[in-house]
């Protein structure tokens, strides 16, 4: 198995002083996403923290110290921001502390 490089590339992201923007994604089945980003260097927008949460409420975290596990991953694609509707770094923050 390759190790995960994507690991040193989010931390650098993440501990840089890039503004950040935060964003939200539901759909029907009462999932949701939220995401913390910064812009690269191509202007698009890359999730450095990501908040996963399922029907049942359970919340799923990932960043740099925690890229996957067993039921999902930080993405590793440039976020697809007109999918998405952004939101305050509060309600962001709020659901991530209450996914620990």
């Amino acid at each position: 198995m390759l190790p995960d490089l994507r690991g040193p590339l989010v931390r650098q992201l993440a501990e840089s002083d890039v503004p950040r923007r935060y964003w939200h994604l539901a759909d029907e089945d009462g999932r949701a996403w939220l995401f913390e980003s910064v812009e690269g260097d191509g202007r698009e927008q890359w999730a450095i923290r990501q908040v996963t949460v399922g029907a049942d409420r359970a919340a799923q975290r990932y960043d740099w110290r925690h890229l996957q596990d067993e039921h999902g991953f930080l993405t590793d694609q440039p976020l697809e921001v007109w999918e998405l509707t952004e939101i305050t770094q509060e309600a962001f923050q709020g659901v991530w502390d209450a996914g620990a």
